[in-house]
Order: C-alpha cells, then structure tokens, then sequence
C-alpha cells in the first residue's frame, strides 16, 4: 500500500444500529475498490471485517475494524463499528479518531434507536456525517418514510442526494438531486447508465419531492457567500463544482447532513458512496477541530492539526491483544510522520523503543508499509509498555494528549472457576482481554468474598465468557452478585462475658464488661473506648479488647455482613495474675460483641445509589413507574435537550440488577442510565428477613 499525503486521507466511521448493514456496506466499499474480487457475506462468515471467531459465532460485529481501502488518489480508512449498545466502548474508539461517519440505515426497518444514537456521537464529537440507506431495492424498502422521520428528528439540515424511483414496486434507479439527472439501473440491477430525469418516468409524487430537495440545496449554496447568494435571488445557476464545494463546506461545518441510497449486498450505488466520502466528508486537516498536546515538561499546550512539518506525536485509540494474530497497537498519526525504523517515546510509561516494522490493518490482515503521514491510521505490534489512550512522541519533543473518554460500565455479575486450577489463567487471560476492551472490569471484592466482573450490557459479559474459553481455553461461571449490606444496632445494651479455661498448667482468663451503643457515623465500622477505673483490667489488655471488636465487625452476627456504627466501651472486669492474656481478652471482647450485638436491636443496612436515567421525553412515566416498582424514589426531573430528559431517583443498589436489559426493553435501547452509591440506610423489614434466610441456607449449603 502506498503512502498517502494527509490531505489525500479520509477516516470515515460507519455507524449505525445493529444489524442494519454495516459490515455488508464495507465489504461492499472494499469490493468495489478492488480490495477484494468477491464479497464476503456476514451469513457466511467470510468477511473481512468480522474475523473473530466470536463474531463469526454470533454473527455480528463484536470489535471495531479497520478496512483501509484506496479509490483513485485517495485512501479511505473505514472504521467498522458494531451497532449493538453493549459494544458502545469500541464505537467511541474508533469516533476518536474519525473525521468523518456514514450512518447506515435499513431501508426495510427505517430509523431506529442505533441510528439516533449515532446521530448522538456525531453531535457531540462534532463529526460530518453522511446517511446512508442500504437494502433500497428491497420491496419493503421506504425511503420517503426515512426521509421523513430523519426531518422529523434533525431539521432542514437533513439533504436527500438521491430519490429512488421504483416501477411497479422493483427499484429501478435513482435521480441524483446535485447533478439533476438520472441513474437507471441496467439489466444486471448493479450497473447503472446516465439519462436525463425525463427518462426516469417520475411519478407526479416523486416529482412533487424533487423540487423542494433541489430548492434546499441551492439554498444551502447560496448561503456559503454574499456572491452565491446575490446570484440565487438574481435566478442566475450554479455550476456542478460550485455546487459540490458549497455543499461540501457545509457538511463539514455540520449545516447540511446528505442521504443517499442504495444496496450493499447487491452493490448498488456503492462506488457513488465512495465518491461522496472523498468529495463530501473532510481530511483529518478541519479548520473547526483543533488538535491540542501538552508539553509535559512545561506544561504548554501546542497546536498540532495533523501538520506533518511539526516533530512526531501519535495516539493509541485501541489495543488488540490476541492469542492468534498477535499484539498491536492502533495509532492516529497526529504530527510530523512515522516511518517504520523510527524511535518512539512513551512519556507516561517513561519508555523508548526503535521500530522495527509498521502496519497497517485490514481486517486481521496486517500489510506492512514504510511509513504513514499526519492524520493516517496504522498498528505498530509489540509495544509491551504501552496501553490505550497513551500518546507516543519523540523524546525530545515529548507531548501528551487528553485521553478521551469511553461510557463507564454498569452492569456486573460475580464471577468464579469452573476449575479452581484455572484461577490464575483466568486471572492473566482477563487482564489481556481488559488490555483490549477498556470498558470490561474486574474487581476483587474481598469484603463479600466474591469476584465482580463489569461490562456495558449482559450480552457484553457472555461474549467475554465465551471468549475465555474459545481463546484462552478457561471457563468461568456467572452469578448474582452479593449486594453490599452492612449491620449495625439501634440501641444501647451492656454486657459482661468471661472467658476461662484450664487444662493443667497455666490456664486462659479473661473477664470484660462492655457497653454496645450506636455511634451515630455509619462510615466508620467502630469506635472503642474505655472508662476502667481501679484497675479492673490492666492497660495492657486494651488493645487485645480492641482487637477483638475489630476482628468481630469484619462479619456480623446476624447475616454475615460487615458491621458499622457501633461505640464499645470497656467499663469493668477482672484479671488473673498467672491466668490471663491478650488471646483470653481478645476471645472474651468477641463473646461481649456477639452477646450484645443481638440484644441491640441489630438491623441490615443497604447501599442506596444515586441514579440518573436519560430518556425521550415520552418514556418519562413508565420509567419512573417501573422505577417505583424497584423501591426508587423519584427526585426530579431536568430536561437535557432533543426531547429528552434526565429523571433523577434515589434507588436500593439491590434493585439495580437487571436495570439495562429492562432500560432498553422499556425504551427501544433509547435510554441511558448511571449511578453511583450514595449511603446506606435501614432495609425494610421483608428486604431484612429475605437476605437473612438466603445467607442461612448458602451458610447451609
């Protein structure tokens, strides 16, 4: 592959709902750009872009690939992404980098939640976008349809460039609206033939759509200086170049959003695609998106714009980490140029090494190049030191980006062994696959002995479950979670407790008077004081009481969870010269603990989250409906733009498992939702009874 000039390069994600045609599309754009001489088929598992066994498993894009195709002078680097939401960590990896999108929708099922949510991703990563409608010569394809749900949501700014005609129901061609002319279909359906728009036969319909499409192009036109605009209202034309470079500082600016159609299983209308993405869609060099690093040794911030003239800088936006092809890192050249024998610097790892081979992706395929300039995408292999969202540089001119920020994982279920041998395989395997998926988590909950695994949906933990096991050759279970309750009592009791025991020769005693009270700060597991008078227990004994009480509120009495809130007072007991010691204290302060623990009234306390929900303004009470059903309290609701809005609720943490399935049921997949703890408060009575009686019977089992 040769080497491509920064202007000459264009990063286009494709984006959209799951199953809506993305993968078809790219493998499509790679077809007719001579990158492959026969399609692959998602159905068949042989395309370039869903190479994983998994993917190929599910059929369904599980990672985001990179499909570099060339088409004339210009190089496209596709960005495949997957549609389904528990995947949204490998679309904002690849959004990190793009310039530009393509939102593919079906043209059987129209505007869906994935293709609202990419809408969403452009507006706030300020990204040129482009509509694509694939499957048009479908019977039940309905642009018009599309057309109008797309102005319904975003405005005028929505741009048909292409009106499909059909005869007698079957797709035929297409008019182009920025040239006013047709493409008709020849006999083998993918090849298309210029003709005029009379030969087309329009329907007075169809006709009736024409003239308003051409109309807000023109406007658009005109619009882009006072020349064209005195030229529009004087009724005098715009040439085709005019138009196509009015048009294209308008798309990039965001004030025009083109729709166009097609087939990528059929390749219809596909090599136009490509045309749009070199003539419409911007290079990495943009005049509103500017590239900002920080000098860490001054901390100066630089301008840098994918200016090749400037000293070396790149960003790591993905890591692959794979048992079958190897480790690589993907970088955005964001500065200067990076050749193949260069020598890279790591300033955060404080790592410098000399290349010895650099890539470019395609698929799984890695084509090895001399070097890629400002703005180009490649994969450097084996840079053991360095992780995502890392900036490489030179070491005299070391410079740091902003790692951009991925939508944090919510969801968790515990997880353990199948095969207690496997625990450190499992271990290593995990922290491989985090390496590669920054929104899987694990942490080690030792204080309720348990495993947790985070992920972005359910379906995201059962794909990294079969991935252990394809891959690594591990397997793993997963479970409810053990929510987080803690003890603690409401009332003040004393007691006394003795300890004694003798078996010949020097015996055990120790003899304390304590008293149990609520401290009041559920934060701190206990306070230990003393008020011995006269002597009654010597000093040195109070840290062996003190020890007791701490080792007695790591598992409370009543159902096994960790104590909090409660003031121990030694106040009294006795001693035996020859008898006593600090293991005799410490087992008698246990025994005063547990005593009294049960006569105070003991409750379960339970983590409430402080929870925010985003959804379209017409899914408001069935949210805060169901959110009634899980025991939340509704505290508000903040309108947060785009017919959405925030509904804000205080819920038991309990009550949260199962929460993302049932969001996006309720909602179409509309619906986001975060939280975070907030404090603990007494459970209800029932809540109480039920988690006592299931630790007694896995105490049982």
């Amino acid at each position: 592959m040769k080497v491509y000039k920064t202007q000459d390069i264009r990063n286009v994600a494709i984006l959209g709902h799951g199953g809506c045609g993305k993968t078809t599309l790219v493998e499509a754009m790679a077809n007719v750009t001579g990158v492959t001489s026969r399609m692959g088929k998602v159905v068949d598992g042989n395309t370039i872009s869903d190479y994983d066994k998994e993917e190929i498993k599910r059929k369904f894009s599980i990672s985001t690939s990179i499909v570099p195709i060339e088409w004339r002078f210009w190089k496209i680097n596709l960005l495949d992404t997957p549609g389904y939401l528990d995947f949204v960590g490998e679309v904002e990896e690849a959004l990190s980098v793009a310039d530009g999108a393509i939102i593919v929708i079906s043209g059987k099922a129209g505007v869906e939640a994935g293709t609202e949510r990419a809408w969403e991703f452009c507006e706030k990563y300020d990204i040129p976008r482009v509509f694509f409608v694939t499957d048009i010569d479908d019977d039940n394809a309905d642009y018009a349809r599309i057309v109008e749900n797309l102005r319904a949501l975003y405005g005028k700014k929505i741009a048909p460039f292409h009106l499909p005609v059909k005869e007698d129901n079957k797709f035929t061609g297409y008019v182009n609206v920025v040239k006013m002319m047709g493409r008709k279909c020849t006999d083998d359906g993918n090849k298309f033939e210029d003709v005029a728009i009379e030969d087309m036969h329009l329907t007075d319909e169809l006709q009736a759509e024409l003239e308003p499409c051409r109309e807000a192009l023109l406007e658009a036109v005109a619009e882009t200086s006072e020349e064209f605009m005195d030229r529009y209202f004087d009724g005098g034309e715009f040439t085709i170049d005019e138009i196509i470079d009015a048009l294209r500082q308008n798309v990039n600016d965001g004030n025009v959003v083109p729709v166009q159609c097609g087939s990528g299983l059929y390749n219809i209308s596909i090599e136009n695609l490509v045309k749009t993405c070199v003539e419409f869609l911007p290079s990495p060099i943009r005049d509103t998106v500017k590239i900002f690093g920080k000098d860490p040794r001054t901390d100066k911030e630089y301008n840098v714009d994918y200016d090749s003239r400037r000293p070396f800088s790149a960003y790591v936006f993905k890591t692959i980490v794979d048992p079958f092809i190897g480790r690589y890192s993907l970088v955005k050249v964001c500065s200067g140029e990076l050749k193949a024998d260069s020598v890279i610097y790591n300033y955060e790892r404080e790592t410098e090494e000399k290349l010895s081979r650099l890539y470019v992706l395609r698929g799984k395929e890695a084509i090895e190049v001399p070097e890629l300039k400002a703005g180009d995408i490649g994969a450097i292999a084996k840079l053991t030191n360095t992780e995502t969202g890392d900036t490489l540089s030179l070491k005299s001119d070391p410079l740091v980006f902003e790692k951009f920020e991925l939508s944090a994982p919510y969801t968790y279920k515990r997880y353990a062994a199948k095969n207690k041998a496997d625990v450190d395989k499992i271990s290593q395997a995990l922290q491989k696959m985090m390496e590669e998926d920054c929104t899987l988590k694990t942490f080690n909950d030792k204080e309720n002995r348990q495993l947790l695994m985070y992920g972005m949906g359910d379906q995201h933990l059962d794909v990294v479950v079969s991935k252990l096991a394809a891959k690594y050759k591990v397997e793993i279970t997963l479970s409810k979670p053990r929510v987080p309750y803690r003890e603690t009592i409401r009332k003040k009791v004393d007691v006394r407790e003795k300890y004694k025991k003798q078996s010949g020769g020097h015996g055990q005693y120790g003899d304390v008077a304590m008293e149990f009270e609520p401290s009041g700060d559920l934060e701190t597991p206990y306070v230990f004081a003393e008020r011995v008078v006269g002597g009654a227990v010597p000093r040195n004994y109070f840290p062996a009481v003190e020890k007791g009480i701490q080792e007695s509120v790591v598992k409370g009495p009543m159902a096994g969870y960790p104590v909090v809130g409660v003031k121990a007072t030694l106040f009294d007991g006795s001693y035996h010269p020859v008898d006593s010691s600090e293991m005799a204290f410490k087992t008698a302060a246990k025994q005063a603990f547990k005593s009294a623990f049960m006569k105070a009234t003991p409750v379960l306390l339970e983590p409430i989250a402080s929870l925010s929900v985003v959804v379209p303004d017409n899914y408001t009470g069935d949210i805060m409906g169901d959110l009634n059903k899980r025991r939340g309290r509704v505290l508000g609701m903040n309108p947060v733009g785009d017919g959405k809005t925030e509904v804000v609720a205080d819920i038991p943490l309990s009550e949260l498992y199962g929460y993302s399935t049932n969001l996006r049921s309720m909602t179409g997949g509309r619906g986001t939702y975060s939280y975070m703890f907030d404090r603990y408060e007494q459970a209800p009575s029932d809540v109480q009874e039920r988690v006592i009686a299931d630790n007694a019977s896995e105490a049982e089992e």
